[in-house]
């Protein structure tokens, strides 16, 4: 500690040395060049003039002129260069003056509020009357509606100390609100699914038999952080984005705008965090209608994740979208229910693999939850949630190993990989299924099941006996006995189907 005291102490007397020379250097070099040298220079012709010959004369005569046309051009060009610098900058600035004075203009007749000069005292209700006529007149009438609701300002979300839970704290909190006030039971283990489900992927898959509260679960969670989910109701004629997302009327010169579509628009002026549910979502093609949004969502600069509404932008257009395309926010999760049964389409791997599934096959136990109040989330704070989850709680160096050989095995018989996909969400979920206050292995079993195990049904079973039931003695060697038992029953079923 005392050698580091003196070697510090030595540093900074050093370094402000140093910077008082390099200080002091610039203005002695400042004063040289326009006082301190030319004085030198003068009594240097001084003292050798004075041998000098009407020749000797003649010739610095026409040498410092020379100099001096040199200096006098040497300062003309830096002045020039100084003065198209500031004449630039000038320009920059009123022109960054324009755009602010015609944007503030645009916003000022979005509102209706630009001045009548010819009449200043124009009343409240000829405005009113005005404003409505020019949200009739534009081609987006239910997002223009969101423009003035929101008065083109983003809506920042309030917490106190007391909305500042921990992720194992959120659940308590969520699962005893549910029970209290909307008499609906859900389990600490599904609610740690959804929460983890939301820090892995934006789309979520609720899927299993009916009346297990589907539905219900991003209802509840968005009355419990104040802010509605958005149930929208999927079709059979479905096919393609335009069915969910709308389309221009050539005929009408309207956008036909659909509910899914107010409810993305919307959260762009939000800061917290929103849910939007497409219900009985595999009534129709979920891979034919949602797949501009399964590629987009991929990306992973979410400033590329747009989406074109229009081929142009009009004047009049809503404020949030820009050359005629919406940018899907990162405070939005999609999330989809799904019944299995003969009246739904089969849900591709292609939509497995990018979504967070969770399986809802049982209702829960109704107990008395506390009487607690709900709360208010940022997107922002949960965001923050999820990235501390993943620095205190990553996965174990062993489970990591075996993972690798789970997947080198399963590869290597069935054909089957995780894919970089799948452990990057591996990577994710668990961490945060941890941090929400389960275990570790059991997060592992759960996504091994979904995302793994869920695709032997495509395998030729029959065949594969052997080998299900050496998958089975793996696990208990990599993991220990009695540990995968969501994945184990899983292959269970299968060998009693053989």
């Amino acid at each position: 500690m005392e050698y580091f005291s003196e070697w510090f102490i030595d540093f900074f007397t050093e370094f402000f040395i140093d910077l008082w020379e390099i200080i002091k250097g610039f203005f002695v070099g400042l004063y040289n060049l326009v006082i301190g040298n030319p004085i030198k220079y003068f009594k240097d012709l001084s003292l050798y003039s004075k041998n000098f010959l009407l020749t000797d004369w003649i010739l610095t005569i026409i040498f410092l002129l020379i100099f001096s046309l040199l200096v006098i051009m040497i300062y003309i060009v830096l002045f020039q260069m100084v003065k198209r610098y500031f004449k630039f900058t000038k320009i920059e600035y009123d022109k960054m003056m324009l755009l602010n004075q015609m944007n503030l203009l645009e916003r000022k007749v979005r509102e209706g509020s630009v001045i009548n000069i010819q009449n200043p005292q124009i009343n409240q209700s000829n405005q009113n009357r005005k404003q409505e006529q020019r949200i009739k007149g534009n081609r987006f009438t239910k997002l223009n509606l969101i423009d003035e609701k929101y008065k083109y300002s983003k809506l920042p979300t309030l917490m106190t100390d007391k909305d500042r839970l921990s992720l194992s704290e959120l659940v308590t909190h969520f699962i005893n609100y549910a029970s209290y006030h909307h008499n609906l039971y859900y389990t600490e283990e599904i609610a740690s699914v959804f929460i983890a489900g939301l820090a892995t992927s934006k789309i979520l898959i609720l899927e299993g038999i009916s009346g297990t509260g589907k539905t219900s679960l991003p209802y509840v969670f968005g009355k419990f952080i104040n802010n509605d989910a958005s149930i929208i109701s999927v079709q059979p004629s479905w096919r393609d984005r335009f069915e969910m997302m709308g389309y221009y009327n050539e005929f009408t010169k309207k956008f036909n705008e659909t509910e899914f579509l107010s409810s993305v628009y919307e959260s762009t002026y939000r800061t917290d965090v929103n849910l939007i549910v497409l219900d009985e979502m595999n009534l129709a093609r979920v891979e034919y209608y949602f797949a501009d949004f399964l590629s987009l969502l991929e990306l992973p600069n979410s400033d590329e994740w747009l989406l074109e509404i229009v081929p142009e932008e009009l004047i009049g257009d809503p404020f949030n979208l820009k050359e005629g395309k919406i940018k899907i926010p990162e405070n939005v999760w999609f999330i989809g229910t799904a019944n299995n049964d003969d009246s739904t389409f089969g849900i591709t791997d292609k939509v497995y693999d990018r979504a967070s599934s969770i399986v809802m096959n049982e209702k829960a136990i109704p107990f008395n939850g506390k009487d607690l109040p709900s709360l208010n989330l940022s997107y922002e704070y949960l965001t923050e949630l999820f990235d501390n989850a993943l620095k205190k709680h990553e996965i174990s160096n062993n489970n990591k190993v075996a993972l690798e050989q789970l997947d080198n095995y399963i590869s290597e018989t069935f054909q089957i990989t995780f894919g970089n996909r799948i452990m990057r969400q591996m990577e994710t979920f668990i961490p945060v299924y941890v941090a929400c206050g389960r275990s570790e292995i059991e997060g592992i079993d759960y996504l091994i099941a979904r995302k793994i195990i869920r695709k032997f049904e495509t395998l030729n079973l029959p065949f594969l006996k052997r080998e299900l039931e050496e998958l089975i003695k793996l696990f208990d060697t990599l993991f220990g006995k009695d540990k995968l038992k969501e994945s184990k029953n899983m292959i269970l079923r299968f060998i009693r189907q053989v």
